[in-house]
């Protein structure tokens, strides 16, 4: 029955406007995985399969990356780095783009925090969030015994992981949250930390759906089966509010933290014009942002450049100044 289940799971995801092809597993089922890279991460310590939420579910377990340099006065700085899944896998956080984007966090002195989530077969949201949520004040609850900067936790992800570090970062602050009849609980009560804040000092994300109310933006009808589908247990026409819900650029205003996008003109798994979007809308409001538009960038290849690795690390530095 399980290998039955996961058949039909991989056809459904196949269907998809997120669907996986097969560059983007990277050998497992990491959505944009551990990518293609010369490059080794490099790291002191790390540990693994961390509970984060005082249960004994494998979804709520984190691993922590802590580099090389000696950690600064006040703690290292954190970032926590989330995969890519279309929200279908609940067990992806030792493929979370370790050897490209995590390897170039640790380098700069980051450490890195990737946590797994529930998946939308496991809760419908706002599950996914309340979990990251949960993850943040994990780390602020355990800075001493790691040796964390409280003050700098940020966020990182690629395609739905992007996502929700984009949420969780536009999100700071927000308790619950409504939009017309709809109302949703964005923070969450997951773990013990409840009375630690999740807020986080910025964001960069890679390739991330960001409006779920317009995932048509480039003109081209996605059909079929669609994750957010799944996610959120019903579709979207007749359900607009919660999508609202869904889509980071409901949360963005003139206070929202820096955030960077990057996202590729040649991705054609979520289009670049949600990267378009987000960067307009951030601009709109006079957040601190930038934008990368990676020509004959994919979804998870032809992404992850030296110079582009260097553009994340710069703006979570200026971010802290």
């Amino acid at each position: 029955m399980k290998k039955i289940c996961s058949v039909i799971l991989f056809s459904m995801m196949t269907l998809s406007p997120l669907a996986v092809n097969a560059q983007d597993f990277g050998g497992g089922f990491g959505f944009g995985g551990n990518q293609q890279s010369d490059v080794q991460a490099q790291f002191s310590e790390k540990f693994t399969d961390i509970n984060y939420a005082d249960d004994d579910q494998a979804y709520h377990t984190l691993d922590i990356f802590l580099p090389k340099t000696k950690a600064p006065k006040g703690g290292y700085p954190v970032i926590v780095h989330i995969y890519g899944s279309a929200w279908f896998s609940n067990s992806s956080k030792g493929m979370a783009d370790i050897n490209t984007i995590c390897a170039a966090l640790l380098d700069a002195g980051y450490a890195v925090v990737c946590p797994n989530h529930r998946s939308s077969s496991d809760a419908k949201y706002p599950a996914q969030i309340n979990d990251i949520k949960a993850v943040v004040r994990w780390v602020r609850g355990n800075a001493k015994k790691y040796n964390f900067n409280q003050k700098y936790i940020g966020t990182s992800g690629f395609s739905s992981g992007a996502h929700l570090a984009s949420l969780c970062a536009m999100s700071n602050g927000v308790k619950t949250m409504k939009v017309g009849d709809t109302e949703m609980d964005i923070e969450g009560n997951i773990g013990k930390y409840t009375k630690m804040s999740s807020n986080v000092f910025a964001c960069c994300e890679w390739s991330g759906p960001i409006d779920l109310m317009n995932m048509d933006c480039d003109g081209v009808e996605k059909k079929g089966f669609k994750p957010e589908d799944a996610l959120m247990g019903f579709a979207y026409p007749g359900h607009e509010n919660a999508y609202a819900l869904l889509s980071p650029i409901t949360f963005i205003t003139e206070k929202s933290v820096p955030l960077h996008v990057f996202h590729g003109s040649a991705d054609n798994v979520v289009p670049c014009c949600q990267g378009e979007e987000l960067f307009a809308a951030l601009k709109e409001k006079g957040v601190k942002t930038g934008f990368i538009k990676q020509e004959n960038g994919g979804h998870g290849f032809n992404m992850y450049s030296k110079e582009n690795l260097d553009v994340m690390v710069k703006f979570f530095n200026d971010a802290k100044k």
